[in-house]
Parts: structure tokens; sequence; C-alpha cells
């Protein structure tokens, strides 16, 4: 097996690639907005593009990491994400800005899936412990959260300085970790130098997820957790609208979410450990299900003022289940894959997240506006969304039946 990082290395990686995103794009839209004069629907479709340039990238970040090693493409994703930075803040007119904005996204879709693949070389690698130890994967999740929190408040202090000094710090920051990551991270993990370009192209072909009808399925149904993680951006705010909440209802609440990812990860996915991934991922699902459902059942009747009840309770069990099914998700990964390359089966696992995010997106927006009053009509997309994690529930209680359990890691 090819040398595998130290897994500080690989959580601490995650936890800096996350405060330095999360400390510039937030900041992006009130750019559109306030310097480029931009309406809401021209400043979507901006981070619509830069959010579909990574997540609908990854299957090809994957590919590469196969044939390439993940190594280099940690190090190439670091310095496109670099070059985006740099063009957001030294941006002359709106087009290299947007330039700059779908590089950011590249630049994750090139890095994520190399960091996953990591990731569960070095879980592989780990000696055996009891069953309700955490996997690297659930402790990823609590890092990258952390970094979510404290990249927005970096960007804040910096802001004072305009937002160029913000990108600017970005890009310094990506430069660095990209430096430190060429020491941190060995040689070896790449592909070893004597493997010749035709055995990694076979082994890429061997080992590409497109051909793997029950791992494309099961990315299929996987897909509904990217989905209901994106609502509580887009779908939220409509809900606080109907009971007549604001930005800063919304802002207690993404701090709440926040608060119970870095708390309660650990303890749920050592419990989703030891109920096992047939149990543990239908479970999962049914908790997204049932938040939604606390909001279809709330969405038509006229609530009192401020009452956000309803919008907390989904919130947390929105949470909860993406936190049961995010980690045992990556964990079975390597079953699917069987010992072949993993990064076009990371890869698959978050580009079906993005194109359904990109394809549902637009319906449920415009059914967010009927939403965002009290009536028959609101609770259309919270029903829509209530069935969708029962049906991946279902069917990944039937795809899972003759999972394998053995979990081979390829060198």
């Amino acid at each position: 097996m090819s040398a595998a990082p130290r897994p500080a290395v690989l959580l601490g990686t995650q936890l800096v690639f996350n405060v330095g995103f999360y400390a510039v794009v937030p900041f992006l839209a009130v750019v559109l907005r306030d310097d480029y004069l931009l309406g809401g629907a021209a400043v979507g479709l901006v981070l619509g593009v830069r959010t579909f340039a990574q997540q609908g990238l990854f299957l090809l970040g994957g590919i590469l990491t196969d044939l390439l090693g993940a190594r280099r493409l940690i190090l190439l994703g670091c310095a496109v994400r670099v070059a985006g930075f740099a063009a957001l803040a030294l941006a002359p007119g709106l087009g290299v800005l947007v330039l700059g904005a779908v590089l950011t996204g590249l630049g994750g879709a090139l890095f994520s899936p190399a960091v996953e693949t990591l990731v569960a070389r070095a879980e592989a690698a780990r000696p055996p412990g009891p069953a309700t130890r955490s996997s690297l994967f659930a402790l990823l999740a609590v890092v990258g959260e952390t970094g979510a929190v404290l990249g927005p408040l970096l960007g804040a202090a910096l802001f004072g300085w305009g937002f160029t000094a913000v990108a600017l710090s970005g890009a310094a920051l990506f430069a660095c970790v990209g430096v430190a990551l060429v020491r941190l991270i060995p040689a070896g993990t790449d592909t070893p130098s004597h493997a010749s370009a035709r055995a990694r192209a076979d082994d890429l072909r061997s080992g590409l997820s497109l051909r793997h009808r029950r791992f494309v399925a099961f990315a299929l149904l996987h897909a509904v957790n990217l989905l209901a993680w994106n609502q509580l951006y887009l779908g939220l705010p409509a809900e606080l609208q109907r009971v007549g909440a604001g930005p800063v209802a919304l802002g207690v609440l993404l701090a709440v979410v926040s608060a119970v990812t870095i708390t309660l990860q650990i303890p749920v996915a050592r419990l989703a450990r030891r109920l096992g991934p047939r149990v543990a991922l239908p479970a999962g699902y049914c908790l997204i299900a049932a938040g939604f459902a606390v909001l279809a059942v709330a969405a038509p009747m006229a609530p009192p003022a401020w009452s956000t009840a309803p919008a907390l309770g989904a919130a947390v069990l929105l949470t909860l289940g993406h936190l049961t099914v995010g980690p045992t998700a990556l964990d079975l990964v390597p079953r699917f894959a069987d010992g072949r390359p993993l990064g076009s089966y990371y890869g698959l696992l978050a580009t079906c997240g993005g194109v359904v995010v990109l394809l549902l997106s637009v319906p449920l927006g415009a059914w967010y506006v009927a939403a965002s009053t009290p009536g028959p009509g609101a609770s259309l997309p919270w029903a829509v969304l209530t069935v969708l994690p029962l049906c991946s529930a279902l069917g990944m209680a039937a795809l899972l039946r003759r999972m394998p359990t053995r979990t081979a890691v390829p060198a």
C-alpha cells in the first residue's frame, strides 16, 4: 500500500481549507450586489455556477486522482484556488470576477476527492479498534464545520480593508498550505514512479465508478443528503419569512446547526458505526424526512409572530440526519470499490449530489415563493422534500442487503 499521511495532517488540511474558503466566498454575494449592482437572480446565477464548478466536476477530480495521484491533485487544487482568489481580488471587471469564482470551485473539485481518498487510506491503515471508535470521516466533518464557523469571522475582520484584502488573504493562506503539504504529504502517496502510464490507465478503467451500477444507484440515493443540506440556505429563509422572522433568526439557526455538528458528530458517528450502515443510513434519511415533515405540517398554519419552533426543530433533525448518513456513506465507498482506485468513486458521489441540487433548486426556489406565506400551497416544497429522503431510505435498505463486509483499499 502507498504511504499514507498522518491523520492529523489530513484533518489540519481540511480545517485550513475551510477557514480559507469561508473567509472569502460568503462575501462574494455582497461584492456582486454592492460593487457590480447585480440583481438577486444574477447573483444567484453566479454563485450557482461557482457551486456547480465544484460539485459538478468532482468526478473529474476523482478520475484525475486515480490517474495522477492524490498528492499531485491536492497540490494542483491549491494552486488553482490561489489563482481563483487572486482573480477575485484583482478583477478589473465582472468577467474576471466570475472566472475567479469558477476557479475557486474547480480547485475544490480537484483536491476534495483526493483528500477523501487519503482519508480512506489512512482509516484502513489505523490499527483495529472498537466498533464505536470515531471514523476519520466523522472527525473530518467536525474540523470542516469548525473551519466553516471560523472562516466568516476571519473574513469579517478583514472586510474593513475591503474585499481585495479578504481575497488576497485567502490566496496567501492556500499558497502557504500548498507549500506546507509538499513536505507533509509523503511523495509515496502518489502512484509509484515505476508504474507505467499504461498500467495507471488500466487501473483507471477498471476502477471507474460509472461502470459500477450498484454504486451509481448508491450515489443517486445519497444525493438527497446534499440536496437536503442545501435547504438550510435555500429553504429556511422562506420558512422564517412565513413566521415574520428575519436574517438575525437565520444566523441564530445556522449557529445552532454548527454547534450541533461540532458537539454531536462524534457520538452520532459512533452510534452509526455500532448500528451498521444497513440500519444507520435508512435511519438517517428518515431523520431528514422528519425535519421536512415538521415544516410541511406547520407551513399552512398562520403562526404567532416569531414562532421559529418549526424551523428550529427542522434544522436540528436535518443536521442529525446529515451527521448520520454523511460519514457512514463515505465509509462505505471502499467496500463498493473493492480494491479498485477510489478517486472516481468519491468524485461520482459528490457529483451526483451537485447535479441533483442543480436540477431541483430551480423548481424548489419557485415553490418557496408560496411557502413564504401561510396557505395550502405553502406545504408543497416541504412535502416533496419529505418524500425524497423516504425514497432514499427504502432504496438504500434494499441496496445494502447484499453489501460486502470486506473493505479493500487500493495501493
